[in-house]
């Protein structure tokens, strides 16, 4: 006699216009909680779709699904029942639960060396919203020439049949390479060849396969204070000791490095465009640094994000063309000119390093995306990347030149511009009681990305001020955005 399981199907109510993926859901989760038991059963198709009131086909196509993913077998001649191995419990089993809100601390064993990272992240990211007004690092978002990109991704796409069943070399696209090379040589005055650049997916990947290439744990690194946070949390990530180094007109202190910390394995500077302060290294301290590094047998890093934006001189000369040593690694980007999300950056490495890094890179991440790089080549050898250049450069002047002065006609008893000629954002020293976190907050609520100076301190904050990017909306926008802040502050 047949076993009657009609009634383990009461009250199984779907609802009005089922679809099949109800139907999938709502019988898998009743297998799952054992409403319908393993060996049960189940109604014929035709059946339950009478007793639900459904379409039979919803009802085929839940059961093929089912099927499929082995929560019910086909018995021939017999019907369809339960399975007794049912994926989800059989694999979830294997496993310890864990309640919903339930905490897992860490396991004794596990590393707790980026502890101090974490903490430097806190609220790192707050206030960098995509396209906030006076968002501090984003060049001319609104000036990308998306249409020319979009026929040279055509262009480049119609040709790459032959080049997807392969990866690109480690160090990146050769046409690139050589592309980039003739470039900074040209406007940087950098001294290489295509054989020491490695493309890479922005500066901040630069400075993470530099540093997990170069350091370990225990390893002193100089950075200038203020500094770039990104770079300090990637020399904490790999366990180096991050030693700060005073900042002044002429940049980077370099007695104060070599009296306080005379052994270290590498320097961080930005010679061009010291971040977050501007201003540019003294060409004695650039010797000194270069000397420094050759009598010790350390490392500089370069990092030179900012040099096409210089409004009143020309670009300076690299730091690495100045060096007769072989001891500067460069690194330079084109998100700047083109926009945050593009990924795509560049470094020069001496020849003794060249397989080192280029191995680090290649554990990495494999390579970088060969479409990004094709795009750029074609944007670089056809003239539009030097006039682009200089279209943004112009831009980006006016821009400044607005927000200076709106700031001198709204906010001249709160804030001090600190003068430069170059960069995507202002320095403003704050007067009358103002502390940089207040003025972040308020602008934070008007929607701005004004950052306080005080993220960059490493330790004590010796100044109070603010950093206003400038670049990313037209000067209408700007004079609008410094009467709304000064009527808040």
């Amino acid at each position: 006699m047949k076993k009657n399981n009609a009634p383990l199907f009461q009250g199984f109510v779907l609802g009005n216009g089922i679809v099949k993926e109800q139907i999938y859901h709502t019988l898998r989760d009743h297998i799952l909680t054992g409403r319908l038991p393993a060996g049960t059963k189940m109604p014929s198709t035709r059946a339950l779709s009478e007793m639900m009131s459904i379409s039979r086909n919803s009802v085929i196509a839940g059961y093929d699904r089912l099927l499929d993913e082995g929560y019910i077998l086909t018995r021939k001649g017999s019907g369809t029942y339960v399975a007794h191995n049912i994926p989800d419990l059989s694999i979830s089993n294997s496993y310890p639960k864990i309640e919903l809100g339930e905490v897992v601390a860490p396991d004794e064993q596990v590393n707790n060396r980026n502890d101090p990272v974490l903490d430097l992240w806190s609220n790192e990211y707050e206030g960098r919203g995509m396209n906030r007004l006076f968002a501090v690092g984003v060049g001319c978002t609104d000036l990308f020439p998306h249409a020319l990109w979009g026929k040279l991704l055509q262009r480049v796409w119609r040709q790459s049949r032959h080049q997807l069943g392969a990866h690109t070399h480690p160090c990146g696209y050769l046409p690139l390479r050589k592309a980039v090379c003739r470039y900074i040589k040209t406007t940087r005055g950098v001294n290489c060849n295509e054989d020491q650049i490695i493309i890479v997916n922005g500066i901040q990947q630069a400075l993470n396969i530099t540093a997990r290439a170069l350091l370990s744990t225990g390893s002193d690194v100089w950075l200038d204070n203020p500094g770039y946070k990104g770079a300090r949390g990637v020399f904490m990530s790999v366990g180096a000791m991050v030693r700060p180094v005073q900042v002044d007109s002429e940049g980077m202190n370099v007695r104060y490095g070599i009296e306080n910390f005379p052994n270290a394995n590498l320097a961080y500077v930005v010679p061009s465009d010291q971040y977050p302060l501007s201003g540019s290294l003294s060409l004695t301290r650039r010797f000194e640094l270069l000397e420094w590094a050759k009598s010790n047998q350390a490392w500089i890093f370069e990092d030179d994000y900012n040099s096409e934006f210089r409004y009143a001189d020309r670009s300076l000369q690299a730091l690495q063309g100045l060096d007769q040593n072989q001891r500067v690694i460069y690194t330079g980007t084109f998100s700047k000119m083109m926009y945050p999300e593009f990924r795509l950056g560049f470094l020069v490495v001496p020849p003794g390093l060249k397989e080192q890094i280029m191995v680090t890179k290649y554990f990495t991440d494999l390579g970088t995306s060969y479409l990004e790089q094709a795009v750029m080549t074609s944007f670089i050898e056809d003239g539009h990347y030097a006039s682009h250049v200089r279209r943004i450069r112009k831009a980006c002047y006016e821009r400044r030149t607005t927000l200076v002065n709106a700031i001198q006609d709204y906010l001249a008893d709160k804030m001090i511009v600190q003068p430069s000629d170059s960069g995507v954002h202002i320095v403003c020293w704050l007067q009358n009681g103002l502390t940089g976190n207040e003025v972040e907050e308020k602008a934070r609520l008007l929607g701005m990305g004004i950052l306080s100076l005080s993220r960059y301190y490493h330790g004590d904050v010796l100044r109070q001020g603010i950093l206003i990017g400038f670049a990313n909306h037209p000067s209408e926008e700007i004079v609008d955005g410094i009467r709304r802040l000064a009527q808040v502050i």
